[in-house]
């Protein structure tokens, strides 16, 4: 039983280790040495990959437009949308020249869905940096700016934020946190940029910056075209060909509603959860026990200055990564029960998605 105890409470303080340095050493988008000029701005290829997105679309090219000069081109693939995702593309288009649609042809066999839409927006792109954005997020008029002056600044090949997530039922409360609590509890995310190692990165799709010469040198989302992960496989392919990668999150800048409901929810993360862990649902069920039934080996031994040195690094863990994610520490710590269970409901389902074969996202088997 002792050794279980060793266990617990080292991985514990391990966590609260990675938590904390997250938070200490949480890099900032810069204001400093930002273009003041049109002739100054970075020339840059926004490229937003869309299906069924008619609700988000919209509001995501005003946040651009309104943003000003400070790109090139918005490009936006519609792969194979079924509502007015096309209609409400087109409406903004017909007003600014430098918004285009793209329109998909149907899904080339071998590909996932995503993974076609951004290589085939690289494709069309012509701009120096290309920055890759999901529908649903929201941006500030200086992202952009200050995207490509942290890149050149800190010399990288790619730069991704993890956004801002805006929570509002109880639904996503209880599921959306554990993405963070997974990343900022198990990764020191300024080792993504410091450190040449592969198996410490990490990337998230939704907002992806690269330097457009290394990307087309890789085709990196052809190379990746059947990943569900394609982003965190990004990220270590590009530290293996000894590139600079960096990962940030707790912007200001960028938010995003990933999920609207339980079962979105659900899905979602059920496609992906493992490859935080390599890909290994040993790994992620290990993880899960650890840090949901942990406690209960604590409770058994008796000891009054063991349980509370466990549960103190268990509750600064949450406080930490809930304050570099720019959550409310109040609310995960309520919801921490839920959420670890909502966490074995991610993997559970994900095993057996794999083992039916039956991964869908977007009406899509994937």
């Amino acid at each position: 039983m002792i050794y279980i105890l060793y266990i617990l409470v080292g991985f514990a303080a391990v966590q609260f280790v990675v938590a904390l340095s997250n938070l200490l050493f949480q890099e900032k988008l810069s204001e400093k040495g930002l273009p003041q000029t049109g002739m100054e701005r970075n020339d840059v290829s926004v490229l937003i990959p869309v299906r069924n997105e008619e609700k988000n679309i919209g509001s995501l090219l005003s946040d651009l437009l309104q943003a000003g000069d400070n790109f090139r081109e918005i490009i936006v693939f519609d792969d194979e949308s079924t509502d007015r995702t096309a209609e409400v593309i087109l409406t903004v288009a017909s007003a600014d020249s430098r918004v285009r649609l793209l329109t998909s042809a149907g899904l080339p066999e071998g590909w996932l869905g995503k993974n076609h839409a951004c290589h085939r927006l690289a494709l069309e792109a012509r701009g120096q940096f290309l920055l890759f954005l999901d529908a649903d997020v929201r941006i500030s008029k200086e992202l952009i700016d200050k995207m490509v002056n942290y890149v050149k600044k800190k010399k990288l090949d790619l730069l991704s934020i993890f956004p801002t997530q805006d929570m509002i039922t109880l639904q996503e409360k209880i599921t959306v946190p554990n993405m963070h609590y997974i990343l900022l509890s198990l990764l020191p995310l300024p080792l993504v940029r410091l450190a040449p190692f592969s198996s410490l990165a990490a990337a998230n799709g939704q907002c992806m910056l690269f330097r457009s010469e290394i990307y087309r040198k890789y085709m990196l989302h052809e190379k990746f075209r059947k990943s569900r992960a394609e982003d965190i496989e990004i990220a270590r392919y590009l530290k293996t060909q000894k590139r600079k990668v960096s990962c940030i999150t707790g912007v200001a800048e960028i938010q995003c509603r990933m999920y609207h409901n339980l079962g979105e929810a659900v899905s979602g993360f059920a496609k992906n959860v493992t490859f935080f862990f390599g890909n290994s649902y040993v790994l992620a069920t290990l993880f899960w026990l650890v840090t949901t039934l942990g406690i209960l080996p604590v409770l058994i031994t008796g000891s009054t200055k063991i349980l509370t040195t466990y549960l103190l690094l268990v509750v600064l863990t949450r406080v930490f990564v809930s304050l570099a994610a720019r959550q409310s520490v109040l609310q995960n710590l309520l919801l921490l029960i839920p959420q670890q269970w909502m966490l074995g409901a991610f993997i559970y389902q994900s095993a057996v998605n794999k083992t039916k074969k039956q991964f869908r996202w977007k009406e899509r088997t994937i």
